[in-house]
């Protein structure tokens, strides 16, 4: 039962039922999205550049997200972010249906997406404690990352069906109406039952959590590792599109079971990291992301497709009991105050180099073939990870304080001498 003791928590049960439903449609229209570029432009390009388009606000917005985060009551933040992607899902998918579909549709409403995830993301992770308490937050996040894998192995599929006899514009309208959903429950949520811990009067400038990050050496080998690895290994949504297509040569219900077949991994991962919790450190978080790293390469020379699909489930697991450990360190070590500037930080650099790296990778399985694309990937990842390892490896500890006048005064002193 200890698994499970989010659950205890009225909030959470109502927000969980809520996510996973929407966790389906969001895993579900991103294959739509995907397979409608194809059917569009019958670019790996044209792929690249609209991933680039949806992550791009992340870059400018994830950080300021977090500064809303610390000033603005959450829950209402995350009303307004989740209405933002009911918009964009519903106007594609109303688009398909009315034939009336062209790129730059898929382009401005993935960046309108990309708008509101930037904002959504950092509130949401910052909220995941007020919902279940510091205690009971490295529960809840591996609880919600079963939720959202369990999201990934249902939607890729039931995607690949919905495409296969109807075309995409149901898998849009499927997300569209998920996103309704969190908002209900978002209105039903008791905020005299949420975890608010009472905050310093003090500023809420960006300045101060990029300062707070950099007096920490354990959060920065974190999110030096994170960067490289989503950046350039974490690009599922291109490799597992030009491998189905332009490798074995599948249809959309093979494609879309790729996704699936990836989640089964997922899942797993998601699953064995509750038990993981004294696990989550940096040291974890490098080696496992070198790990991660090179059993991608190997998929990358994966002879057939039922190799490479053998492949993806034991990439997703070592990947999520990764990420995981590394989103529950970076929040479980920072002091609440300044929590939502951080983990907009962190977000920016788990998100923030796909938009410059995206394009790349989609020009590069055209020019040198998606094979070594895949294996170059990971071999970039690989290769940063190993030296993050090198350089952090003794300086992973936390400070006996957290706190961020603390930290910020030690460091200073540090300088200082």
């Amino acid at each position: 039962m200890s698994t499970l003791r989010s659950f205890r928590h009225r909030n959470f049960r109502i927000l969980f039922a809520a996510n996973f439903v929407s966790n389906i449609g969001t895993w579900a229209q991103g294959v739509a999205q995907a397979w409608l570029i194809l059917e569009l432009t019958n670019s790996g390009s044209y792929l690249g550049i609209v991933t680039a388009l949806q992550f791009a606000p992340t870059l400018f917005l994830s950080i300021s997200g977090g500064k809303i985060a610390d000033k603005f009551n959450k829950r209402k933040v995350l009303i307004l972010t989740n209405l933002t992607g009911a918009i964009s899902a519903l106007s594609v998918g109303t688009l398909v249906l009315l034939d009336l579909i062209q790129i730059w549709h898929v382009m401005f409403f993935a960046f309108v997406l990309g708008m509101g995830n930037a904002i959504d993301a950092p509130t949401r992770q910052s909220f995941n404690v007020e919902v279940v308490g510091k205690e009971d937050l490295p529960n809840a996040v591996g609880l919600n990352s079963t939720n959202f894998n369990t999201g990934r192995l249902i939607g890729p599929g039931l995607s690949g069906v919905l495409i296969a006899a109807y075309g995409t514009g149901f898998s849009f309208i499927l997300n569209g109406v998920s996103y309704l959903g969190v908002i209900v429950s978002l209105l039903f949520i008791r905020e005299s039952e949420l975890f608010r811990e009472d905050k310093k009067g003090g500023s809420t400038k960006i300045r101060q959590g990029l300062n707070y990050v950099r007096a920490r050496p354990d959060i920065i080998a974190v999110m030096i590792t994170v960067f490289f690895s989503t950046s350039f290994a974490l690009n599922f949504n291109i490799f597992n599109t030009m491998m189905a297509t332009a490798v074995f040569d599948k249809s959309a219900a093979e494609y879309g079971a790729l996704g699936s077949i990836l989640a089964i991994g997922s899942l797993s991962g998601a699953i064995v990291s509750a038990r993981l919790e004294k696990k989550r450190d940096p040291k974890f978080v490098m080696k496992g992301a070198m790990l991660f790293s090179l059993v991608l390469i190997a998929s990358a020379f994966a002879p057939n497709y039922i190799t490479y699909a053998i492949f993806l489930p034991l990439i997703g697991f070592i990947a999520l009991i990764t990420f995981i450990a590394a989103n529950t360190m970076v929040q479980l070590r920072t002091d609440s105050a300044i929590r939502g500037r951080v983990m907009g930080i962190y977000l920016t650099v788990f998100l923030g180099g796909t938009p410059i790296v995206s394009p790349l990778i989609g020009w590069m399985t055209q020019e040198i073939g998606t094979r070594y694309t895949i294996a170059i990937c990971g071999a970039i990842s690989l290769t940063a990870a190993a030296i993050t390892y090198g350089k952090f490896k003794n300086r992973t500890e936390a400070p006996e304080s957290v706190l961020v006048d603390d930290v910020l005064e030690a460091a200073y002193e540090d300088k200082k001498d």
